[in-house]
C-alpha cells in the first residue's frame, strides 16, 4: 500500500473506541450502518450533561449557556459546509427529516407539477417524495443502468422538463457506492428554476462537502454515521426554507430553526455536534497544513486515505469470479462502501465473517428498489463491507483473510 496521507494510529488515537477492550481484535467494516465517535464529540456530550442539562434559551446562567453551546453546533457544521448558520436544522433522523420535507413540499408544489426520484436512493430519500403522487404531483424515476447500478445523466435528461420542480437524489448511493456527477444535476436542475435535494448520508462520512461549490439546495446526513451522536442534520437553502409552509407549531412560525423541525431533537446531541467540526479539523492538523480552509483540506485527506485503503480489496475482488462487485472497480469513482452479490444471503456471509473478526453486515440496506433493478432478490441482499478513513491497513489485510477462508 502507498504511503498514506493520515497516520492511521495517530486519528484512531481520537476515538475511545480502539481503545474498548471489548472491541479488542474485531475489525469494523459496517460504517456505513454508523461509526465510531469520536472523542471530541464525547467531550462535548459530557460537559452539556453535566453543566447545563436545563432548558436552554432561558435567563439564567446554565441555561444561556446550554443555548450558545446549541447555537455554536449550528455555526460549526456550517462552517465545514461553506455556508451560513441558518442553512442548519437538526432533527431526530435523516429518516424523519425527509419525511417532514416531504409533508413541506406536499404545500408547497401544485398538482400537476412534477418531481424526479431514483431507484438508487435508501428508500428514507424515496419513500417520502414518492408519497407526493398522493397529492397529485407527478412523480417520474431517474432509473439506474441495471448492469452498474450508475445514474446517468442521459437518463436524467430524458425525465427533465419544465414541469420539474425537485429532483431529489443521492450523492452516493449506500449499496452502489458510486459518487454521482451532483455539481452537473445542479446544473440542469437549475436551469429549470428547480430544486435540487441530496441525501448525503452515504457520503458525508467521507467529507463533508463544500455545499456553495457542490450546488444542492438540500442536502441531508446522519450525524451518527459522520463520528457524531444519533443526530439528523440537513443543510437548506435559506430562501427555499421560508418559502416552505411551517412544519411546526403555529406560533413558531417566525422562527427559522423550528418551522422545518416538529420533533424537538435531543439539545443535548445537538451541542454534541459541534464536536464533528472539532474532530474534522483535528484531522486536518494531522494531514499537515495547506493553502485551503481546514474542513477542505480533511476532507481532501479522508478520501484520499480511503482511495489508497480500497485499492488493494478491489484488486483482490477482481480476481474473484464467485460474487460480483456493486458498482465501480476505481476506488477514484467510489466511496468504501462496497457491496457484493453471492450465491449466498448477504447476512449468512457477514455472520461468518463475524467468526474471525470482522464486523460486516448482510441485506438490502433499505434499498429495496435499488436492489429489484439490479436483479437481486432484497429478502437475499448483499454482504456490505463499509469503511472509513479511520480503518487501518491491516485491518483491510485481515478482512481480505477472512474472505478467503468464508468464500
Amino acid at each position: 500500500m502507498t504511503t498514506l496521507p493520515l497516520d492511521p494510529q495517530r486519528i484512531r488515537a481520537l476515538f475511545p473506541a480502539f481503545e474498548e477492550p471489548s472491541l479488542q481484535g474485531q475489525a469494523f467494516f459496517e460504517n456505513a450502518g454508523g461509526s465510531y465517535t469520536a472523542q471530541a464529540v464525547l467531550d462535548r456530550l459530557d460537559r452539556y450533561y453535566r453543566q447545563t442539562k436545563v432548558q436552554p434559551y432561558g435567563v439564567y446562567p446554565a441555561s444561556i449557556e446550554a443555548g450558545e453551546a446549541m447555537n455554536l453546533a449550528y455555526e460549526r457544521i456550517a462552517q465545514a459546509f461553506n455556508v451560513s448558520a441558518d442553512w442548519i436544522h437538526f432533527g431526530p433522523s435523516s429518516s424523519a427529516n425527509s419525511y417532514v420535507l416531504g409533508n413541506a413540499f406536499g404545500g408547497w408544489l401544485k398538482p400537476g407539477d412534477a418531481i424526479v426520484v431514483t431507484n438508487q436512493d435508501h428508500e428514507a430519500n424515496s419513500g417520502a417524495w414518492r408519497r407526493l403522487a398522493e397529492r397529485g404531483i407527478e412523480v417520474r424515476e431517474w432509473g439506474v443502468d441495471r448492469q452498474t447500478g450508475r445514474l446517468a445523466l442521459a437518463a436524467l435528461d430524458a425525465v427533465l422538463d419544465e414541469k420539474v420542480r425537485l429532483v431529489a437524489m443521492p450523492h452516493c448511493s449506500n449499496v452502489v457506492g458510486e459518487i454521482n456527477p451532483v455539481a452537473e444535476v445542479a446544473e440542469r436542475v437549475h436551469g429549470l428554476g428547480a430544486v435540487l435535494a441530496m441525501d448525503g448520508v452515504s457520503y458525508a462520512p467521507h467529507g463533508l462537502p463544500d455545499l456553495a461549490a457542490l450546488g444542492a439546495d438540500i442536502y441531508l446526513f446522519s450525524a451518527y454515521k459522520t463520528y457524531g451522536p444519533h443526530q439528523g442534520v440537513m443543510a437548506v437553502r435559506p430562501e427555499l426554507a421560508a418559502q416552505l409552509p411551517n412544519q411546526g407549531h403555529f406560533f413558531n412560525d417566525g422562527k427559522p430553526r423550528y418551522r422545518l423541525t416538529p420533533a424537538g431533537p435531543d439539545h443535548a446531541q445537538i451541542a454534541a455536534c459541534a464536536g464533528i467540526a472539532d474532530y474534522l479539523e483535528q484531522v486536518a492538523e494531522i494531514a499537515g497544513s495547506g493553502k485551503t480552509d481546514p474542513f477542505r483540506r480533511a476532507h481532501a485527506a479522508m478520501r484520499a486515505q480511503e482511495v489508497a485503503l480500497s485499492r488493494p480489496l478491489l484488486a483482490y475482488l477482481a480476481e474473484r469470479n464467485d460474487m460480483k462487485l456493486i458498482g465501480p472497480a476505481d476506488p477514484d469513482l467510489r466511496t468504501p462502501t462496497i457491496a457484493l452479490h453471492h450465491a449466498e444471503p448477504g447476512a449468512a456471509v457477514a455472520r461468518r465473517l463475524a467468526e474471525h473478526g470482522i464486523m460486516a453486515a448482510g441485506g438490502n440496506f433499505y434499498a429495496w428498489r435499488l436492489m429489484e433493478a439490479l436483479g437481486i432478490d432484497p429478502q437475499h441482499g448483499v454482504l456490505r463491507l463499509s469503511f472509513v478513513h479511520y480503518t487501518s491497513p491491516e485491518e483491510i489485510e485481515s478482512l481480505i483473510k477472512a474472505l478467503d477462508r468464508v468464500l
